[in-house]
């Protein structure tokens, strides 16, 4: 049987094959899963039309959505997120609570050691709070009417880049 060398390591060649797609996509930062993304509307705020339309755009664009809902606390979404291996949450906020609700989410995400997952939202933010926000570790956040295909790239691009599965 004919075997592929490669730093030392044996390869069957039925294994060579694998291999080397697995090679190619990791030097071309294609990802070998859909990207799994948590959208959740935490709090008292009811209006979910918005957060259903980024949900449906990310799903779109082949990536996998879990959508929580409405009334979510911070713990339900960190928890979910765990549950469901997400590589991102996306949190929909029109209450004017963005101010605790994004700086709870951080503080149970690093308390369940998940430091690798982009947390991003959009709603009715001010600049100085997103600015505020974003130091705290927050991804970039999205004010309603922004493109949804600037929020398919934004976290794509971070996911290629932060993740590795």
């Amino acid at each position: 049987m004919p075997f592929l060398i490669l730093d030392r390591v044996l390869i069957a060649e039925y294994n060579a094959i694998f291999f080397l797609l697995l090679l190619i996509s990791i030097m071309t930062g294609n990802l070998n899963r859909p990207i799994r993304v948590l959208v959740a509307k935490v709090g008292l705020d009811g209006h979910d039309r918005g957060a259903r339309i980024i949900a449906t755009s990310l799903r779109d664009a082949g990536m996998e959505v879990i959508y929580t809902g409405l009334r979510q606390t911070p713990e339900m979404v960190v928890n979910a997120a765990l549950q469901e291996d997400v590589d991102a949450i996306g949190i929909s906020i029109l209450s004017g609570a963005h101010m605790t609700v994004f700086p709870k989410i951080m503080y149970l995400m690093k308390e369940k050691g998940l430091n690798d997952v982009l947390v991003t939202g959009g709603g009715i933010i001010p600049d100085d709070d997103m600015k505020i926000l974003n130091e705290m570790g927050v991804g970039k956040l999205f004010q309603p009417g922004t493109n949804t295909q600037q929020i398919v790239s934004y976290i794509t691009d971070w996911v290629k880049e932060n993740r590795i599965f």
